[in-house]
């Protein structure tokens, strides 16, 4: 009786433990990439991105002090990063792409105006390419893009 209670608890265990292994290692592997992606966008130490925020494998951060913007977006099959020097920006908004005679919203840009010869530059946050399931990140990828586009142009007229 004592064996097969003993069994069963080691399986249970396992059953439990193996997928929790394998969740916290591919969050750890996450944090490292994350890390060697800031480091090597810091340009020797001159930006410090302390403002992270994380959601939907896209990770975003600023650095307020000395005006840098860094998104990373690992919903592609190579993750893409994109990197603004806030010094070189005069303004910041968000740029949605929507269907044609619908609300259905295909892409969210952010959109850089450069202060020197006004040209602008999209980065792109969200594609419903991207989606797996189809739209069922955008409500969160577009509050979270406003908020940062917010966070963004008060960096830039600080």
């Amino acid at each position: 009786m004592d064996t097969s209670v003993t069994i069963i608890g080691l399986a249970l265990t396992l059953l439990i433990a193996i997928p929790l292994f394998y969740v916290l290692q591919s969050n750890s592997l996450n944090k490292t990439k994350i890390k060697t992606i800031k480091n090597k966008f810091s340009q020797n130490n001159r930006f410090h991105f302390e403002i992270t925020e994380t959601l939907n494998k896209k990770v975003l951060s600023l650095d307020e002090k000395n005006k840098g913007f860094l998104l990373i977006d690992f919903n592609t099959k190579d993750e893409v990063v994109s990197f603004v020097d806030l010094n070189t920006i005069q303004s910041c908004k968000l740029i949605l792409t929507t269907e044609n005679n619908t609300e259905t919203i295909l892409k969210i840009e952010f959109q850089f105006h450069f202060k020197e010869d006004n040209k602008a530059t999209l980065i792109s946050f969200y594609k419903i390419e991207n989606d797996q399931i189809g739209q069922v990140c955008l409500y969160e990828d577009h509050q979270l893009a406003k908020k940062w586009a917010k966070k963004i142009q008060d960096c830039i007229t600080v």
